[in-house]
This record gives C-alpha cells, sequence and structure tokens, in this order.
C-alpha cells in the first residue's frame, strides 16, 4: 500500500521530513477495523509528532489522526461495524496513522460517517469533534440543553480546528454565550458565522476586550493555543471559581497564578482513552455517531478551511507548513492517493 512517513524527526524544509513509501498491507485483528482511508486532514498533532518522535532504527513512522473512509475488512472480534462501511474516526496516537491507503483502528474509536457529507468534509471533522465535545461537557461538565444560564464561555484561538467545531458545539448544544478570540478579519467573520455571540481580538488585552462588550469577568475559559502567553490575561478575566481548559503544551505555565479564586484547572487529551484502553473507551464511537446525526439534522458544518489535493509527501508538507505558521483556519483536508 501507499503511505508517507519518516525515519528521522527533521524540520519540515529537509526533503526526508515526509517521504512516499510503500508498505506491506495491514491485516485487522481483535477489534480492528481495516479501513480504506478516502481523505484525512492534518492537525497540529501531526507536526508536534514529526517533530519530536523518531521511530525504531529502520522502521517508518506514519502521521496521520483524522480520516474518513471504508471499512474492507474486520477483526473477529468487531461487533459494531461490517465491511462497505463509511466511516469517520481520528484513530490512536500509540499505532501507526492514517495517511497510507489502508489503516488498522479500534472499532470502538469510530464513528458511522455522517450520510450527509461527503468523504473531504467528514475526515476534518473527528479529531477536533472528540476534542471539543470531551472539553466542553466531560471536563468542563457544561450542561447540554438551550436553558438560561449566566454562564459564558471564552475560546482562545476560536478561528483554528478545534476551535471551530467547539463554538459550534457550545452555541448549538448549550445556553452558555459563547465568546470567541480571533486576529484576522477573515478569522474573526469565520467565529461569527460559526455562531459565537461574541468574538473579541486575542492579539489585544483580554481583558480589555472583554469589558468592551460588557464582560468583567466570564467563568468558563479554554485556551486553544499560545496558553503561555495568555495565562497572566486568562487569571485576570475568569470569574471566581470559575473553570479553565487547555489542550496546547505551554513551555511554562504557573498554576499559582489562577489559585486565589479557586479556579479549576482541565487539560484535555483526545488520544487519553486510546493510549490507555480506558473502561469508557466506547464512548468515542458513541460521540461520533451522535455527532454525525446533528451533521446530517443541519445542526453542526463541516469546518474545512483548505483543500490541499492528494494525499502525498509534498502536499502533506505544504500543510505542515501551514500548521506551523499559526495562520491555518478550519482544517487542512487530502483526499485519494492517485493513480
Amino acid at each position: 500500500m501507499k503511505a508517507i512517513g519518516y525515519q528521522q524527526s527533521l524540520p519540515i524544509d529537509n526533503p526526508d521530513s515526509l517521504i512516499d513509501i510503500v508498505l506491506p498491507d495491514p491485516q485487522p485483528s481483535g477489534h480492528d477495523l481495516l479501513v480504506e482511508i478516502k481523505a484525512v486532514s492534518v492537525n497540529p498533532v501531526d507536526t508536534k509528532i514529526r517533530k519530536n518522535a523518531a521511530p525504531p532504527e529502520g522502521q517508518w513512522k506514519v502521521l496521520g489522526w483524522d480520516a474518513a473512509g471504508v471499512v474492507r475488512a474486520v477483526g473477529p472480534d468487531v461487533t459494531l461495524f461490517r465491511p462497505g462501511d463509511r466511516v469517520w474516526y481520528a484513530g490512536d496516537v500509540t499505532r501507526q496513522g492514517t495517511n497510507s491507503e489502508l489503516h488498522l483502528v479500534d472499532e470502538r474509536i469510530v464513528g458511522h460517517m455522517p450520510a450527509t457529507l461527503d468523504f473531504v468534509q467528514a475526515a476534518a471533522l473527528p479529531l477536533t469533534t472528540i476534542t471539543a465535545w470531551e472539553m466542553l461537557f466531560d471536563r468542563l461538565r457544561i450542561a447540554t440543553g438551550k436553558q438560561a444560564t449566566d454562564d459564558h464561555l471564552l475560546i482562545i484561538g476560536a478561528g483554528g480546528g478545534v476551535g471551530s467545531i467547539m463554538t459550534q458545539l457550545a452555541r448549538r448544544l448549550t445556553g452558555v454565550t459563547v465568546i470567541g478570540t480571533a486576529s484576522r478579519p477573515e478569522t474573526q467573520a469565520w467565529v461569527k458565522e460559526l455562531g459565537a455571540h461574541h468574538v473579541i481580538d486575542h492579539s489585544r488585552s483580554l481583558s480589555e476586550e472583554l469589558k468592551g462588550i460588557g464582560l468583567p469577568t466570564v467563568s468558563h475559559i479554554v485556551s486553544l493555543t499560545q496558553t503561555d502567553r495568555h495565562l497572566d490575561a486568562i487569571a485576570e478575566a475568569i470569574a471566581p471559581q470559575g473553570k479553565f481548559g487547555l489542550i496546547d503544551d505551554p513551555a511554562t505555565f504557573d498554576i499559582i497564578k489562577l489559585k486565589r479564586k479557586s479556579v479549576s484547572l482541565h487539560w484535555e487529551f483526545m488520544f487519553t482513552r486510546s493510549m490507555f484502553q480506558t473502561a469508557d473507551l466506547l464512548s468515542q464511537h458513541r460521540l461520533l455517531d451522535e455527532v454525525a446525526a446533528l451533521v446530517d439534522a443541519g445542526l453542526i458544518r463541516t469546518t474545512v478551511g483548505e483543500q490541499f489535493g492528494i494525499i502525498n509527501a509534498a502536499n502533506l508538507k505544504r500543510a505542515h507548513v501551514l500548521l506551523e505558521s499559526g495562520k491555518a483556519r478550519g482544517k487542512i483536508v487530502l483526499e485519494g492517493f492517485g493513480a
């Protein structure tokens, strides 16, 4: 099968950072699905792993943790899917990734693809959807339902992949007031279009921006990018006894700044369940099926930002460059492997 991989952790401008290769076809066992990959999207985790994790000498590392495709075969313990099913999922960071024609994935972290989306549209959503859903509902415990509430949710970096779906989920499924941050006119318009009640500029003082919309503090803050840069502003802007969540990897993080307000701190890493084979592993399957129903009902839209052509090393390198620039809007998706 065709695949894209690497043997050394290298800067993306190095010719060997990502290489077109051929690998043996994998065989399913246990709860595995063998999926024919139709489309993938690229996430910051791809760039982080490429830069920091090399495979054992002589072996290949295949990236990619977002996919839409068709089940071609199943392991003996599979009960949720059959060959021919269209599926979407974000995979398991401890296994080979989705940048290959065929891919093995545990059925318990896979969902049935929305009927109303094509493969490109579907591939944009799984990883960011799981991350956003788990942060909102499993970590921060924001109540679902449209009942009136005084709670406010500030999403720092709302124009990116996770922010694009978190904005929609919070607006469509909860009663909180959603404030998204974006620094460029095009991303500000995007966040507003996705449903944010307010859009403010995170390149300016968050406290002053919040005061400008009549909110001296907010009950919930999620930081999706540059948390170390924003931490002082977050500590000032969050309400006493508020809840703060983050997903990135700040170089420094002084949590004592949150103590005086008794702020609770919540990390979200969507690979935790698959990495540790937690008892609630099946919740990601159920989550993806539930979101598929929301998509088909017209309540949630795809977050494709750009389509970069077929799945090959050259196009994946372009995607890594854009992600590392911090200027991506929505998700970068690639489709098919060519002739």
